[in-house]
């Protein structure tokens, strides 16, 4: 499968794939460069598994791309998150660098990209992610990548059980809830969906509402 990540966003990854401890790429950025390619992403997600704070890892990765030549711009930081603009001058993503302190369900796999070797979460790890996202953000993309991993073989029902370890606010009743009170058709401009896209997405949705509620209440 082809990469979908750019130059720049695989020369971020190159470059930081030395640190200690190591990161885990997650995310839309382990699904366009490793697990599917079905779309790009704007962002780079770098976890820390295990930990609650970051600590120096900001300062240590802003000064690795720093002396690479990037252009480095820190948009948010917290204990547990660190934003980061990235440029090379061409060419701009942000890098998400996360301490996850909450255990994985699977562990991580190294695989190789751009000729380094690199730790990657699973596609069901992912997906529980995926999962536990929808009750807290509205965005396309995440739909998408749910209906993706399950054509791919993902299983749902196995992730159901695993998402309350990962959010124990998680309940497939309040993700359906929630995903049968969101306009697809409002929110299609801002991703430049075809018609035949957002139909096709509109029925997902509609099928995973219906599995849901029967998850939530099963006979």
């Amino acid at each position: 499968m082809p990469s979908r990540l750019t130059p720049l966003q695989e020369r971020v990854l190159v470059l930081l794939v030395e640190m200690t401890p190591r990161w885990t790429l997650t995310g839309g950025g382990a699904l366009a460069g490793i697990h599917s390619g079905h779309s790009a992403t704007r962002d780079l997600d770098l976890f820390w598994h295990g930990r609650a704070e970051l600590g120096s890892l900001g300062t240590d990765v802003t000064r690795l791309l720093d002396r690479a030549g990037l252009a480095v711009e820190a948009v948010q930081t917290t204990p547990a998150l660190e934003r980061l603009r990235v440029s090379d001058g061409q060419e701009s993503l942000i890098v998400d660098l996360v301490a996850e302190s909450v255990p994985t369900v699977e562990d991580p796999a190294e695989v190789t990209l751009a000729g380094a070797r690199i730790l990657v979460d699973s596609p069901h790890e992912i997906l529980v992610n995926k999962l536990c996202t929808l009750l807290n953000r509205k965005e396309l993309r995440d739909l998408r990548d749910v209906r993706e991993l399950l054509r791919r073989g993902g299983d749902l029902e196995r992730a159901l059980l695993d998402a309350p370890r990962k959010d124990g606010g998680f309940s497939p009743l309040m993700v359906a809830w929630i995903l049968r009170g969101t306009s697809l058709r409002d929110m299609a401009p801002v991703d430049a969906l075809a018609p035949e896209e957002l139909e096709e997405l509109v029925r997902f949705r509609d099928e995973l509402v219906a599995h849901l509620t029967r998850a939530a209440a099963p006979e």
